[in-house]
Formats: C-alpha cells, sequence, structure tokens
C-alpha cells in the first residue's frame, strides 16, 4: 500500500497555501524545489502570527505576563524539538540556520585553545575539543559548503589539516577507514547528501571516529524532515539542522550536542542573556543551552519550528519517508526510460532520501530549468552549494528536484512532461 491514500495525500496538501497558486500565466504551480526550502502548512503560519498576537515578548527578560508567557513558549517548542529528534531540551540550541549551529561547534572549537578559554572543563573533554598542528580534521566529498567551509576556516586558525572521504563514481561514500586515523580530532559528515540524495550508513562512520577518539558531527538537514531522526541511536556528538527545510520558518536552527561537550565548549556570540555574572573586567557564562543564544532569541520562529515538527508528527515520520521513497522510485523509473538524462548519485531508491539531481545531455542545467519554469515547475539548478562534489562527477552543476510530504506522483508526472520538450528546445534529439 502507498504511505498515504490520494484522499489523504489531498488533506495533506491543502493544509499548504501556496499549493494553491499559479505562476507563469496561470500555470498550477509544481513544486519541486523543497530541498532548498520546504512550504509552510497553515498550522506554523497562524502559531507564528498567534504568538505575535498574543504573547510577543523578550524572552528571558522582565517580570511580566507576557515576558513569561513568551518564554514558557519558547522554552516549550525547545522541549518539543528536543523530543522529535530524542534528546533532552537541555542538549537543543537554538540557532539562525544549520550553517550557523555547524560554525558554533567549529568556532567553538577554534576558542579552545586559548588560555582560560574552558578552566574548569573535564581535563578529556577539554583535549577533545582543542586542536593544533598535527592534528586533522576529516570530512567527506558530498558535504555541503556549510559543513565544509567551517572545517577549512577551522583548520586555517588552528594549523591541523582538513582531509576528506571521497564519493564513488555510483554516489557513495569510499571507507571511511583509509582516511581516519589516530590523529584525526574531528570527523564531519552528511547523512543524506542535498545533490545525489544519498543515504549515508552512519554506523560505519562513528566507528572510525569512535576507535580513535574523535568527535562527530552529522549534517541532518536533508534527513529530519524526511525520515525518523534518533540522536541516540546514532551515537554522534553533534547534530545540526534548518528549521525552514522541515516545514518550519526561516531563522531559526537547532544544533544538539552531547551535554558534556556543551557545557565544556566556550561561547561562539557573546553579549546578553548568555551571562552568568558581569563585572568590568571579566564575565562568567550561563550553563546551556543559554551560553549559546545571546540576544534576544527567535521566539516565533521556535514555536513555529515545534508546530511544524509536531505536524509532521502526527503524520507519521515513518509514513512521510515512505512516501518519500515511492516518489524518489517513481522518479528515478522515469527519468531511467530517457537515456539523454543522467541521474547522479544511487540507483537504488532505498539509498536515497528527498533529491534527485541530473544533466541533460548537451544542454545547460540553468537552461533545463528555465524550461522547466516557463511551464510552472520548480526546480534548482547550479552546485547546490556543493561545488567539489560536482567537480568529482565531471559536472559543472546540475537540475535538481526534491521532494516533500506534500509531493504528489501527478507533480512527478508534470515535471517529466515538461522535461520531455528541454531536446526540442534546444533543437537536440530526444
Amino acid at each position: 500500500m502507498p504511505a498515504f491514500t490520494e484522499k489523504e495525500l489531498a488533506r495533506i496538501r491543502a493544509d499548504f497555501p501556496v499549493l494553491a497558486r499559479t505562476v507563469r500565466d496561470g500555470r498550477p504551480l509544481v513544486y519541486l524545489d523543497s530541498g532548498a526550502t520546504a512550504q509552510k502548512p497553515w498550522c506554523v503560519l497562524e502559531a507564528e502570527q498567534e504568538y505575535y498576537s498574543t504573547r510577543n515578548a523578550a524572552v528571558h527578560r522582565g517580570a511580566h505576563q507576557l515576558a513569561e508567557e513568551a518564554t514558557e513558549a519558547f522554552e516549550a517548542a525547545r522541549a518539543t524539538v528536543a523530543r522529535f529528534i530524542g534528546a533532552r531540551p537541555d542538549e537543543v540550541v537554538f540557532t539562525k540556520n544549520g550553517t550557523e549551529a555547524i560554525n558554533l561547534v567549529a568556532y567553538a572549537m577554534s576558542n579552545a585553545g586559548a588560555p582560560g578559554a574552558i578552566d574548569g572543563a573535564d581535563p578529556e573533554v577539554a583535549a577533545r575539543l582543542q586542536l593544533g598542528p598535527g592534528n586533522e580534521i576529516v570530512v567527506t566529498e558530498m558535504e555541503h559548503h556549510a559543513n565544509l567551509v567551517p572545517w577549512q576556516e577551522l583548520a586555517r586558525r588552528t594549523g591541523a589539516t582538513l582531509r576528506w572521504i571521497g564519493v564513488t563514481d555510483d554516489g557513495y561514500l569510499e571507507d571511511p577507514a583509509t582516511v581516519v586515523g589516530e590523529r584525526t580530532k574531528v570527523l564531519a559528515f552528511t547523512q543524506v547528501s542535498n545533490v545525489l540524495g544519498t543515504l549515508n550508513d552512519l554506523a560505519p562512520l562513528v566507528a572510525a571516529a569512535r576507535a580513535v577518539g574523535a568527535l562527530t558531527l552529522v549534517d541532518a538537514c536533508q534527513s529530519v524532515p524526511h525520515l525518523p531522526v534518533d540522536v541516540q541511536a546514532l551515537g554522534v556528538d553533534f547534530l545540526a539542522f534548518t528549521g525552514h527545510k522541515v516545514l518550519g520558518p526561516s531563522g531559526i536552527g537547532v544544533l544538539w550536542g552531547r551535554p558534556e561537550l556543551l557545557a565544556a565548549m566556550p561561547p561562539f556570540i557573546t553579549g546578553g542573556s548568555m551571562i552568568e555574572l558581569v563585572h568590568m573586567d571579566r564575565s562568567t557564562y550561563a550553563p546551556p543551552p543559554q551560553r549559546f543564544e545571546a540576544g534576544v532569541p527567535m521566539a516565533a520562529q521556535a514555536v513555529g519550528l515545534a508546530t511544524a515538527v509536531e505536524y509532521l508528527t502526527e503524520t507519521g515520520m515513518d509514513r512521510v519517508h515512505q512516501h518519500d521513497t515511492e516518489l524518489t522510485a517513481y522518479c528515478l523509473e522515469q527519468l531511467a526510460e530517457r537515456p539523454w538524462v543522467r541521474v547522479l548519485g544511487p540507483t537504488d531508491p532505498a539509498r536515497r532520501v528527498g533529491a534527485v539531481a541530473f544533466t541533460v545531455e548537451g544542454i545547460h542545467p540553468h537552461d533545463v530549468g528555465q524550461v522547466l519554469d516557463d511551464r510552472g515547475i520548480a526546480v534548482r539548478t547550479g552546485h547546490h552549494c556543493a561545488w567539489p562534489l560536482h567537480r568529482r562527477l565531471g559536472v559543472p552543476a546540475s537540475t535538481r528536484a526534491s521532494f516533500s510530504v506534500y509531493t504528489t506522483r501527478g507533480d512527478i508526472d508534470a515535471f517529466i512532461e515538461a522535461l520531455d520538450t528541454v531536446p526540442g528546445v534546444f533543437g537536440l534529439s530526444a
């Protein structure tokens, strides 16, 4: 049986107001760019509006009723998001987005070697956070720039060496044991490639890191919206994702970290709300997660994000994942019938999540995207913030169709119908 009946899927789509609009001279919108940003259901839009309309105040500041209600709503949202990923509330830090969450960890590690930065921390934990010449940071060749550039900068600031795990021709990671070694202090990797859709097996990555005492960070921006994620089961040390890809608002992300690591890490941004005591010549800092949430936090966005993950929870993440797999399989089947299309990444839909990137022989991806857009099909074109991966695959860019809970087989049919016009538009034989 399909994950959702036609009636259930119609009800889900009715929850997303933008899907009712038309584009390009009255054509129905076919939105296949959820990997870039997902659309928002009514309940998320209403939750933010309700917060601003009835409880808007500076969180964790003020003793009046409105401030108390705002703080309660903000912390309740943290607890909801924590439950969604199998965590405790005090292990969840709200950030601006997934990129900032990863930068928080990388920047904290670059500061960990400064005099006095982690005084009082457990010596074993402190040693894991400190890097220098002779140490190595390992990433993978399929990373989004958000999980590559921060580690490049950490290597530059500390003198550590950056290394990476390669990608095979069919879109899988090579053996991490060939790169991870005694000098490795950090191993950062994506759970799902935003280009290839590859669902990585994290067990060998985590095992390789644990064998040498290295810290692990997983970029879960493309996995959390599509499949159940439990930080305890993954066994990693840090996990980052962003709200706008998980049906939530823009302007909010999540960093989960093991409590002993968060407690030892120096702050990323300093100022109000993250302090314990402040004197003219020195300050002490609040415990996590407040230590990493300087300034007035994004309370309305947190409320919206909590509403989004509640929506997904009620829909059923197992069903969401099954729906995604069904769509991916159908899309791959259709593209396989077109020999002028090259699909990037695994051909097994069970090893893919959320996205199908491809190239059309003899036609630049931007031109493909323009033809699709003229017919109301919204896709992503370019290198998708994964330039090194595209170089590895020998292509300058690609066109990507990506899915969400509201995507239908009819959307894919419309996409394929529009794609079939591409060779003719450019005078090529299909």
